[in-house]
């Protein structure tokens, strides 16, 4: 897996652990399985980041967006 693949897979997480943390907190709950999907997601950024040989830098990210994609549809 590359590091930019593992980037986009834990930038996904952590949007869709979001709105399962506010979610638990409206119904009373435990958010336990959103908070693991925003330690899982907040280490594969990381992780992602660290396998990148030049780093990341902000306006990068929507062209590692879409060389996942493409990847993902070739």
């Amino acid at each position: 897996m590359t590091g930019d693949q593992m980037f986009v897979m834990g930038a996904v997480l952590l949007i869709l652990a979001i709105p399962a943390i506010l979610s638990a907190f409206a119904d009373g709950r435990p958010p336990r399985v959103a908070l693991i999907a925003l330690l899982v997601g907040g280490a594969l950024i990381i992780f992602g980041m660290q396998k990148m040989p030049g780093g990341l830098a902000l306006n990068e990210i929507p062209h590692v967006f879409l060389r996942v994609i493409a990847q993902v549809i070739n």
